[in-house]
């Protein structure tokens, strides 16, 4: 049997059937205890887990007997983040919690073909929380519905909750690889080569955007004191959320729609990937099932969805032509000769600059310079002019030009800032959304600057595209300059107990 997941704002009504069952079986779940491996807060310590956190949002009692140390060790603190292997892990994680789900709605009688809805958040006034989400009460209940959070504050922190649209992008859909480099240039589609990684850097394209502004706009921050940051502001807690999984059918919806979309985007081919970390000794992926057993698998069996039996109502998502091609019309290059463009074996990556300092964050506009060495500026500047029509289909693809916030640190996981480029002292961003480089939601950046946790301490390193940006300042002359201006603006505020820096800013070419 195919299970079909629908959009969940075109069902009918904030209670449909798909809806309701779903909040039935989160409910089930729900009443298990912790050391339960079927129960709804051992589903969400698989994702991540934080006694401290858990405690401090209600979720976790003095004394509570908690799971064996074999099941903490083989299930917990599992999702797979800054990796390649975000989006298969997140799959599993899914199908997997969704055939719990189906379970109970079978054993209550409910519909066979039950399957989890999505959320579309970019969809035409879809952006809101969905209603059945937003209330205490409910068909079955009154005060006690399973799918509301109190923890949800919104991108204002003032319960208001929804998806801030205009700042979220669909671009990662437009890049061609899915696996990308660790070296400065493109994270991919899907992110960069790793092995388990709980949170490791630099974050892919689509888990740049949309899923951590998602993440950190539904979760938001406290507005009043003492500023809790929401169960979906942070990894070790976003589990417990009922709408995070309904928010990650959507990303896995969007994986989904850039395959279908180009013949040439596809899946690692190798064995790592395939195979997953145990191939090369780590812990495997797994999740515990209805029966009793124990799912282990590996992302080389989850890219079919037809043989996964199930698919989406629909997987064509709003999005402009891809940035690549529109890239290529600017250059006066033909779109059919792009496949007989010699493409470079190896990916060349070259620093062209960086800045000088850490740039602390602040609940203001910070301004920064990146100091641009300048032979290498040229070799950028001459892959990007445009070319004479009796040479449109000779010579290398024009570079990728990529600006790194590196080693990003600190504890303000939910909040959010926009990075403009090559804007002059006295123009206002706002002003000109064309120096827009993207918008960074640092969704696990308190674990990653822990000291003590996987990653040492190192932070997050985030990877935004400016090839448009700096051919039009190509074009005006503008990037032939020794120090390109860079200016990060709060979308959220930014307290000052956060500590957020980035430890650097540098631009990197990608091409031949």
């Amino acid at each position: 049997m195919d299970f079909v997941r629908r959009n969940v704002w075109e069902l009918g009504g904030p209670w449909a059937d798909e809806v309701l069952w779903y909040a039935r079986g989160v409910a089930a779940m729900q009443a298990r205890p912790l050391a339960e491996p079927t129960s709804w807060r051992f589903y969400a310590a698989m994702h991540g887990f934080n006694a401290a956190r858990w405690q401090e949002l209600g979720y976790l009692g003095p004394g509570e007997q908690p799971p064996s140390q074999a099941l903490v060790d083989q299930f917990w603190r599992q999702c797979q983040h800054g990796s390649w292997y975000f989006l298969p892990w997140h799959r599993g994680y899914v199908l997997a919690l969704e055939a719990n789900i189906r379970a109970v709605v079978l054993a209550a009688g409910g519909p066979s073909d039950w399957a989890l809805p999505y959320w579309d958040y970019l969809g035409p006034g879809q952006a809101a929380l969905p209603p059945a989400f937003a209330s205490p009460d409910w068909p079955d209940g009154v005060g006690d519905n399973p799918l509301f959070v109190e923890h949800r504050y919104g991108p204002d922190g003032d319960g208001n909750v929804f998806v801030e649209t205009d700042l979220l992008t669909l671009t990662a859909l437009g890049d061609p690889d899915f696996t990308g480099v660790s070296s400065g240039g493109s994270p991919g589609f899907g992110g960069v080569d790793t092995g388990f990684s709980h949170g490791g850097s630099p974050h892919g394209a689509l888990e740049t955007q949309p899923h951590d502004s998602v993440h950190t706009d539904i979760g938001g921050r406290k507005a009043q004191p003492p500023n809790t940051q929401g169960v979906m502001s942070r990894p070790s807690s976003a589990g417990l959320d009922p709408i995070f999984w309904l928010h990650h059918a959507n990303i896995d919806r969007l994986w989904a729609a850039w395959k279908a979309s180009d013949t040439t985007h596809t899946d690692p081919v190798q064995p790592a990937w395939l195979l997953g970390p145990a191939s090369i000794g780590q812990r495997p992926f797994c999740a515990p099932m209805p029966d009793g057993s124990t799912w282990i698998y590996t992302p080389g069996e989850l890219t079919d969805l037809d043989a996964l039996d199930y698919a989406y109502e629909d997987i064509t998502p709003p999005v402009a032509a891809e940035p690549a091609q529109r890239r290529l019309d600017r250059l006066g290059i033909d779109v059919a000769a792009r496949e007989r463009m010699p493409v470079p074996e190896d990916t060349n990556v070259e620093l062209v600059g960086a800045n000088d300092e850490p740039v602390p964050l602040r609940d203001s506009e910070v301004r920064s310079h990146v100091r641009l060495e300048s032979r290498r500026r040229r070799r950028v500047t001459e892959s990007l002019v445009p070319r004479a029509a009796d040479a449109r289909d000779q010579g290398p693809v024009p570079d990728r030009v990529f600006i790194n916030l590196e080693n990003v640190r600190g504890t303000g996981d939910a909040t959010a800032f926009s990075v403009y480029v090559g804007l002059g002292d006295d123009e206002d961003a706002e002003s000109h959304p064309e120096r827009l480089a993207g918008r960074i939601a640092p969704f696990g950046v308190s674990q990653a600057s822990d000291p003590d946790g996987e990653e040492g301490g190192q932070g997050l390193t985030f990877v935004l595209e400016i090839t448009d940006i700096v051919e039009e300042l190509t074009m005006e002359g503008s990037f032939d300059v020794e120090r390109l201006p860079v200016r990060l603006v709060p979308q959220r505020p930014v307290n000052e107990e956060d500590e957020l820096n980035i430890g650097r800013i540098s631009i990197f070419r990608q091409g031949r």
